[in-house]
């Protein structure tokens, strides 16, 4: 493994302004804020992808973001909603090759938001859904 800036962070050899750390990860102010408030959340293990991630460190990740996000909500900082957002892959938008789930304050007209593709209103005829599906769910 290379270089991590993450795994730096949370070896206490880069700077970061921590919001909330435990056994098994850590969250943190993004440098590159969409918003006012947002936050990563980081695992403490090294995990690339989705694919390297263990279920219960998900999930636990998940938790911590939902704490973070209420904190958020009561601290003052512009928050009318909040996005949760985790990019797996670099066709996804992942610029970090360690999982890291983002904390997103968001209100009306802050700027930020997913563009939809062309033909997005198109809506696929239920067959082809149907196959889909079943690609998805023989490989659970």
């Amino acid at each position: 493994m290379g270089s991590c800036i993450f795994c730096d962070i949370l070896a206490g050899k880069s700077p970061a302004s921590m919001v909330y750390e435990d056994d098994l990860c850590a969250a943190f102010m993004d440098i590159h804020p969409i918003t006012p408030g947002h936050v990563l959340v980081v695992p403490r293990q090294h995990c690339e992808g989705l694919a390297d991630l263990p279920p219960e460190l998900g999930a636990h990740l998940f938790q911590t973001a939902q704490k973070i996000g209420l904190a958020i909500a009561r601290s003052g900082l512009r928050c009318q909603g909040l996005n949760l957002f985790l990019a797996d892959g670099k066709a996804a938008g992942q610029q970090v090759a360690h999982v890291h789930l983002h904390v997103i304050p968001r209100f009306e007209r802050d700027g930020f938001g997913l563009k939809f593709p062309p033909g997005y209103d198109n809506l696929p005829e239920r067959a082809e859904l149907d196959i889909i599906s079943q690609k998805i769910r023989r490989r659970l």
